[in-house]
């Protein structure tokens, strides 16, 4: 199996974003009397901007997350339906297969911890059957293509994410 993903940091900075939510409403704010009204409508309005904005991003990683989990349980359902494609290929499917759930039940789980993720799990839909070994092998082409590319893109756009 592949070793867990490391938290991103734009991730981080949500969890720690909620974690400072309770020190601050634990925390009362002194008279503001001395400040000029002004000042703190210009403040209210930065305010209600920054939440509009952080609202915005949580909401593109959420559908980022949610689409990565959709995609790798796709996969799942594809690369279980290619049992029985070769001997010679079966540790390697197995190997394929255990590594599309960690990474599938990782990003489900980072979800979790977001509190962004759907009351229930998807279940799987129709997968194909394949009824001939050449229907296996030909099969097993495709979905590794398609699955390499979904790959590439989840890369590329987890990758960005990460960029400071």
């Amino acid at each position: 199996t592949s070793p867990e993903p490391p938290l991103l940091p734009a991730l981080q900075l949500l969890l720690w974003h909620s974690a400072l939510l309770t020190v601050q409403e634990a925390t009362p704010l002194g008279p503001a009397s001395s400040l000029p009204q002004s000042f703190l409508l210009k403040c209210l309005e930065q305010v209600r901007k920054i939440q509009a904005d952080g609202a915005e991003l949580q909401e593109r990683l959420t559908a980022c997350l949610s689409q990565l989990h959709g995609g790798l349980f796709l996969y799942q359902g594809l690369l279980q339906a290619l049992a029985g494609i070769s001997p010679e290929l079966a540790p390697t499917l197995d190997i394929l297969q255990l590594d599309v759930t960690d990474f599938a039940t990782n990003i489900w789980l980072q979800m979790e911890d977001l509190g962004v993720a759907p009351a229930v799990q998807p279940t799987q839909g129709p997968m194909p059957t394949f009824t001939s070994a050449f229907q296996r092998r030909a099969g097993g082409v495709l979905v590794a293509s398609k699955l390499q590319s979904f790959l590439e893109l989840a890369y590329r756009v987890l990758r960005y994410l990460a960029e400071p």
